[in-house]
């Protein structure tokens, strides 16, 4: 069979760049190289205890749930962000999905706009689910002397010249790649112009509570009519594979949520049952999850900002994280030396970096970069995490600095130290 006979939206896509990164690195591994995993976003952390042992409780949970999702989960997520950040939200604002991604999916297939607008630069699968739902993406420029933040004059350059396009506009922050995030006061300010122009947003705030000081601000507070919160449990929770995402809707946009619901319950019917049970517990008011955000912001925040300064110190150009678990770090100060070893995109500093030093990043032209601009994503995952949240939960008055991490997280060190010596090279 021929690939003329798929989707013409299908026939040229690759898979997502940061399963493939993932993938490689996992196979590289098993032919025994030493490959240190700093391409794949995954936390390093286990999910709660308290989670886990729910899971276990309802493991025998078999039936299909309501498609928009169990009735009490819907309930605690909305107590959830009413208690963290005063939203008036209730349980029919709330819809459940098999992860945010497959919800991002669902929403550019239900409703009818024009473009999407996507900052530079913005997560991998943004711009693929666009043209598979048959939707034009347009990358708004941004700059790096903003730490490339999306500001309001980045919204009005691009979209002054053309007013009434029904558009659609995603942000995510703390920002998967650049680990930046948007206080109050940048928020407010975007959510006039996002007003002016009538632009509804996906709100992206799957890492909103890996904010390094738990400061993470909503624009839904500032923006609730045109704001959509999209989340879940993969990243605060250490959840990935299980597969459980939330989007919250303000209550005039309640008509694409039951549009959602529809296509729901002719694809994937309903999120597996054991995991919405278990996941009441990650969001009820509870001392141990709360000590298990502490915990696990103090290590990334410790392990972030070692890695900002050792590259800042080499010379290397960054945003300054503030939560998550990336740097987007640039590497054009060595763009002429490495064009010598005839490495000439990002996608070659990538491989060839991979391929000598067991290092893997992802290219900035994932993001939406061009090939010809030296940046990349760094993950700074590849330690123990469960190992390093149980030394801190027996020293609980332990300093997390630079000490903790060089003793505690090496392959990070190690892997920051061959970066250095492979971009001295001639």
């Amino acid at each position: 069979m021929s690939s003329e006979k798929l989707n013409a939206n299908v026939r040229n896509l690759k898979k997502s760049a940061t399963l493939v990164i993932n993938e490689l690195s996992n196979n590289l591994i098993t032919k025994g190289i030493n490959v240190f995993k700093l391409g794949f976003g995954q936390s390093p952390f286990p999910v709660p205890k308290i989670v886990v042992d729910a899971l276990k409780e309802n493991a025998h949970q078999k039936d299909y749930l309501q498609v928009k999702g169990l009735p009490v989960l819907r309930k605690e997520i909305a107590f959830f962000y009413k208690r963290n950040y005063e939203l008036s939200v209730s349980d029919a604002d709330v819809i459940i999905g098999p992860g945010s991604k497959e919800l991002i999916f669902n929403f550019q297939l239900v409703y009818n706009f024009k473009e999407l607008l996507l900052p530079k630069p913005s997560w991998v699968s943004y711009e693929p689910q666009a043209l598979l739902n048959n939707r034009k993406n347009a990358w708004l420029g941004t700059k790096e002397e903003n730490d490339w933040k999306l500001t309001p004059t980045d919204i009005i350059n691009y979209c002054e010249h053309s007013q009434n396009k029904i558009r659609v506009l995603i942000l995510n922050y703390p920002s998967n790649p650049l680990g930046i995030s948007y206080s109050s006061t940048e928020l407010k300010a975007l959510a006039v112009v996002l007003k002016q122009y009538n632009i509804l947003v996906i709100s992206d705030e799957i890492y909103g509570e890996t904010h390094f000081k738990g400061y993470h601000q909503t624009l839904a507070k500032y923006y609730p009519e045109g704001t959509i919160i999209s989340t879940g449990l993969s990243k605060w929770a250490g959840a990935g594979g299980w597969r459980l995402g939330v989007f919250i809707f303000p209550k005039k946009l309640r008509f694409i949520l039951d549009a959602m619901a529809v296509v729901a319950s002719e694809t994937f019917t309903s999120t597996s049952a054991p995991i919405q049970y278990a996941a009441v517990e990650a969001y009820k008011q509870n001392e141990s999850i709360n000590t298990y955000l502490a915990d696990t912001r103090k290590i990334l925040k410790a392990v972030g900002m070692y890695t900002y300064n050792y590259l800042k110190d080499i010379g290397v150009s960054l945003p300054k994280p503030e939560g998550g678990f990336y740097v987007f770090p640039n590497f054009e100060k060595w763009k002429d030396t490495l064009a010598k070893r005839n490495i000439l995109t990002n996608t070659q500093f990538c491989n060839t970096l991979l391929n000598e030093t067991g290092v893997a990043l992802l290219p900035g032209v994932a993001f939406g970069f061009p090939e010809e601009v030296f940046t990349a994503r760094l993950s700074y995952v590849d330690f123990d995490g469960t190992l390093v949240l149980k030394i801190l939960n027996k020293q609980p008055n332990a300093t997390v600095d630079n000490l903790f991490v060089e003793k505690h997280c090496p392959r990070i060190v190690e892997a920051l130290r061959k970066i250095e010596i492979w971009l001295s090279q001639e």
